[in-house]
């Protein structure tokens, strides 16, 4: 197995993503290749102890990065030799089983739509976060590539989810649920109301097991195992659940240092509190997968530091070796809409 990781992408690169892939090299056994400045990529696996790369850790020269404020639309026409760009079209040829970015997210989108593919009969890719709930973890499908979506599209999500929960998360028959603001099947926009009747029909052949409309709320107490939603939806939530979670941890901090006695009570609790903490912490998730890709292409969230990155490596390996890319592929006829 081969990990193909853009070096130059995130706001920790290349020290941070250098010293991820090597850890991820050492734990996982794994091949990788770098893309990226080859001097700036030396210098920091100097830094991290790798004055020599280790065998099976190898470097693809470039001589450009995609910065945060290029136009994903358009940068990988002006800049022809990224590290971003040479990442996916490694993949694409095959010199790799995965890719593994924290560089911008919708450049990354483009050039994996672009260069990489998408899954033939797939109209958008979608990404994939996997959440933290009450009773394990749900997929949230999609989390911000698609702001504006046709119920073909939320159809589609249903599918990638479902097969991500299967293959990734080892669900034997994942609920799919509809993000809607009320389970009644009156609710919604007429985005919702159409493809809720797309996903029972879904349901009645066997092709999923759909449960309905699912509130916020609901989901997260773990109604569900596939969250499908619109990308601005999904994206509103997904950022919610994150800062609900910095606010509940930085209120308990403050109510745990008021006095002695508090403070002996946070010692008593600290192992659950780390632990639920763990859950909500990036660098511990790794990164989120776009479903619908030809290829694996996992997306680490641009802060990302050494850990992070290792383990969004060991996504990427999790994703290749679930077969998702072939089980959409086997099933594409039945995510399509009939064409008039």
């Amino acid at each position: 197995m081969n990990i193909i990781i853009d070096a130059m992408g995130g706001d920790n690169a290349p020290l941070e993503i250098v010293k991820g892939a090597l850890s991820a090299h050492a734990r996982f056994g794994c091949d990788i290749t770098l893309t990226g400045d080859e001097t700036a990529i030396r210098a920091a696996a100097a830094q991290c102890g790798a004055a020599q790369l280790p065998a099976g850790v190898a470097i693809h020269p470039t001589t450009e990065t995609v910065d945060m404020c290029d136009d994903p639309s358009t940068v990988f026409r002006r800049k022809k030799d990224t590290s971003m760009g040479a990442a996916l079209t490694l993949l694409r040829d095959g010199a790799g089983d995965a890719a593994v970015s924290a560089g911008s997210t919708g450049a990354l989108l483009t050039g994996a739509t672009l260069i990489t593919k998408r899954i033939h009969g797939i109209r958008r890719a979608a990404m994939a976060p996997v959440i933290p709930t009450t009773t394990g973890a749900a997929v949230l499908i999609d989390c911000g590539a698609n702001a504006e979506c046709t119920p073909e599209y939320l159809l589609q999500f249903a599918y990638l989810g479902n097969f991500y929960a299967q293959r990734v998360l080892n669900v034997a028959r994942p609920r799919v649920g509809l993000l809607n603001i009320g389970a009644e099947d009156s609710k919604g926009t007429d985005l919702q109301k159409q493809t809720l009747a797309l996903l029972r029909e879904a349901d009645s052949r066997g092709d999923l097991h759909f449960i309905g409309n699912i509130e916020a709320k609901d989901a997260i107490k773990g109604g569900c195992d596939v969250i499908v939603t619109d990308g601005f939806s999904g994206n509103v939530m997904l950022k919610t659940i994150e800062g609900v979670g910095s606010f509940a941890g930085s209120a308990l901090k403050t109510m745990f240092k008021k006095n002695l006695l508090t403070k002996l009570a946070a010692l008593l609790v600290m192992p659950g509190l780390n632990e639920f903490k763990a859950r909500l912490d990036p660098n511990k998730v790794g990164g989120t997968a776009f479903i619908g890709i030809s290829r694996p292409v996992i997306k680490a969230h641009g802060g990302s530091n050494a850990e992070a990155i290792e383990n969004a490596v060991g996504q990427a390996i999790q994703v290749a070796q679930s077969g998702i890319t072939e089980a959409i592929a086997e099933h594409i006829d039945k995510m399509q809409l009939p064409t008039a």
